[in-house]
């Protein structure tokens, strides 16, 4: 019988490989300062996922990158998991895709070329949901498999939506449920069974389109994804861009029911421990126990987008998010003036 072959066994590290938000903040901190035209509104500068480049008065051009090691077995789920994430820079900031490069890395001579095949169908199968080509893209043979896309959008100026923008007083709410990395550790520790699979690749791979329409909302200030940082390290970026505090209560929070109970048992990933590490010093915990802690700090891969609306357009932007197929969307707390001290209090 022919041995099964498991994607996770090529990866390194759990949470797809990824570098240590302080890693990479020390390693970006070394470099010469880089060209910053009056046409670039958003990118590394304001800690947002994409670039977005004005073009003219009614079109600025939106790029993003993403791609990672296997964080589950399935090829051809792995190829749909990386293409969403990838894509979902795009929606963050209020854009719609238009087309995507392939970046390609795979161990030839250790995978099947069918398996290889398998991830890039799973990515096509998702740019072709998002309604866009895959144009071209690199491939290289590699240690480990990788994969993920280059993403390419456009928008109108007026509308794009990042981490800068955000006022006191408004309302912080969360469009999908936390706790895709519990899952994934509770898969590579194989204790999570089918159901609960389905439902970390239904969550992972729900493409966040729903951008486009809240960055068409005046009520919505502010925008983000909540990925790989977790839910506090990607609030801090908006809080700090913005020039706010950020108080949430735990109990808010939309969480995967399966996720709660795992992160009780201890289960969690390297990266959430990392996250803890880079974002701790500007945050504030109080009644919150260590599981808990875990899911704050969950990367997140495919995970929600959070927005920042004014107080009175709250039940439409929920109504909005619940219409549009995401359930779990919640609010989560509200924003201050930020004077001195912690940018995000979490109270238990």
């Amino acid at each position: 019988m022919e041995e099964r072959i498991r994607l996770t066994q090529f990866s390194h590290g759990s949470g797809g490989s990824r570098i240590s938000p302080v890693v990479l903040r020390d390693m970006l901190a070394r470099m010469p300062p880089g060209l910053m035209p009056p046409e670039l509104l958003a990118g590394a500068e304001t800690g947002d996922g994409a670039a977005v480049y004005k073009l003219n008065e009614q079109q600025a051009l939106i790029a993003t990158s993403d791609f990672f090691a296997p964080i589950v077995d399935d090829p051809y789920d792995f190829g749909r998991i990386a293409a969403a994430n990838a894509l979902s820079d795009v929606y963050a900031v209020g854009g719609t895709p238009i087309l995507a490069l392939a970046l390609v890395g795979m161990p030839i001579g250790k995978l099947p070329l069918p398996i290889i095949g398998r991830v890039i169908e799973g990515g096509t199968s998702i740019c072709r949901e998002a309604g866009i080509p895959i144009a071209g893209g690199h491939s290289i043979d590699s240690i480990e498999p990788i994969y993920g896309l280059v993403a390419l959008g456009l928008a109108s100026p007026a509308r794009i939506r990042g981490n800068i923008g955000a006022k006191p007083g408004d309302a912080l709410i969360l469009g999908k449920p936390l706790g895709i990395g519990v899952l994934s550790a509770a898969f590579r520790n194989e204790r999570l069974d089918e159901a609960g699979y389905a439902t970390m690749i239904g969550i992972a791979t729900q493409l966040n389109r729903i951008g486009e329409k809240l960055a068409a909302c005046d009520g919505v200030h502010a925008m983000t994804d909540v990925t790989s940082e977790g839910l506090l390290g990607h609030l801090l970026k908006l809080c700090r861009g913005s020039n706010c505090r950020a108080d949430l209560a735990f109990d808010a929070l939309p969480v995967i029911d399966l996720a709660h109970d795992f992160a009780r048992q201890g289960l969690k990933t390297e990266a959430s421990e990392r996250n803890w590490v880079s974002c701790s010093a500007d945050v504030s915990l109080y009644n919150i126990p260590p599981w808990q802690q875990t899911l704050l700090t969950d990367p997140q891969t495919g995970g929600g987008l959070l927005v920042a609306c004014a107080p009175e357009a709250t039940l439409e932007t929920l109504r909005l998010f619940h219409a549009e197929g995401y359930a779990d969307a919640a609010e989560l707390g509200r924003l201050q003036a930020w004077e001195s001290g912690c940018y995000v209090t979490v109270y238990g």
